[in-house]
């Protein structure tokens, strides 16, 4: 008698058909589970049939940006393939941290939307972070050309001016310690960004991690840059003669920043019509700042909603948008390049 008779003989006619019917259930859950992990969308849809308008719709760059991206990434980002699975594309990695930054979607969202688990976004979200902190954040966050800013600024009204700086807060949920020192003047939990720009809104330095309630004065003087600007060392020393006084180069900020003989504010007070054309021209230039973080929380909207972020991990999140908006805008255009000057500076080309 073989296996398979003794089998049927066994069990019977009647349970050889439930179990025949359970056969096919169970099939049809085999089939169910694996279109509910299939890549179809990502591997068909999006890297064959989309083209670059559904690109910036979806990921806010073009491909031929996306892949330079993946291209200056993947040093940092492949990872191999093991006996329990194939690892995740560097190209569908940086996807989708593009769509966690791009939208308010929630880990499991973004992981509905590329077929992957949530635990994998989270994972797949901090080693591009890490990757462009490592590979991206001094070629792109720098203050390249100063010439250039300076010419810039005075073609906008403001002599020897090398950034306009400010500050904005980003959403966050309650911290499990120290809530109240993340509720910022409007009623809401928060961490600041400073950042300072040139005349084009390109961050050439950023601060990112206080708490929403300091005071921007506070942040600012407990920055690097702060620093750097008091020894005279972030800038060339390149001064002009303003009447009988000499003006070192300048940043321009709002009245909350302190006056320094390197740093303009607007006057306050009455105004006579000379201080009047002042406050106008450095508000005209200091609007580019504003206009920076605009396009940052427009195009990242992650930055606009209380995020599911830890609060370890969100100053990453926003250092990589801010490495994003500059990358999108020149994407060709970065290069690392010691300045005479300074070993720590970098020029773009």
């Amino acid at each position: 008698m073989d296996m398979d008779t003794e089998f049927s003989q066994t069990v019977g006619p009647g349970a050889l058909e439930i179990m025949l019917l359970m056969g096919q259930f169970l099939s049809v859950e085999r089939r169910f589970w694996a279109r509910e992990t299939s890549t179809d969308w990502w591997d068909r849809i999006v890297l064959r049939v989309w083209d670059d308008s559904q690109r910036l719709r979806n990921f806010h760059m073009p491909k031929g940006t996306f892949m330079e991206l993946c291209d200056l990434l993947s040093p940092a980002l492949k990872r191999q393939n093991t006996r329990m699975r194939a690892a995740l594309t560097v190209e569908k990695r940086v996807a989708i941290a593009l769509w966690k930054l791009a939208t308010p979607d929630s880990y499991r969202s973004v992981g509905n939307q590329f077929r992957v688990g949530k635990t994998t976004v989270g994972a797949a979200v901090m080693q591009v972070a890490k990757a462009i902190i490592e590979l991206l954040l001094r070629k792109v966050v720098t203050l390249g050309n100063v010439q250039v800013i300076v010419d810039g600024f005075a073609a906008m009204g403001f002599p020897n001016c090398g950034g306009a700086i400010d500050g904005t807060h980003i959403p966050i949920l309650a911290p499990e310690h120290q809530g109240t020192q993340y509720i910022n003047r409007k009623g809401y939990f928060s961490m600041v960004l400073q950042a300072l720009v040139d005349h084009r809104g390109r961050f050439t330095n950023i601060n990112v991690g206080w708490a929403g309630r300091v005071h921007d004065a506070r942040v600012f003087r407990n920055t690097t840059l702060f620093k750097w600007l008091q020894q005279g060392t972030y800038f060339l020393d390149q001064k002009i003669t303003v009447g009988d006084v000499e003006m070192p180069i300048v940043i321009l900020g709002d009245p909350a920043y302190p006056l320094m003989p390197w740093l303009m504010k607007p006057y306050g007070g009455s105004l006579d019509r000379s201080q009047e054309l002042f406050n106008y021209r450095l508000s005209k230039c200091r609007m580019v700042v504003e206009c920076a973080f605009g396009r940052l929380k427009g195009r990242w909207r992650t930055l606009l909603t209380r995020s599911d972020l830890s609060q370890t991990n969100i100053p990453i999140y926003i250092y990589i948008s801010s490495i994003y908006v500059p990358f999108y805008m020149h994407p060709k255009k970065w290069a690392v390049v010691h300045e005479s000057l300074c070993s720590n500076k970098f020029v773009s080309l």
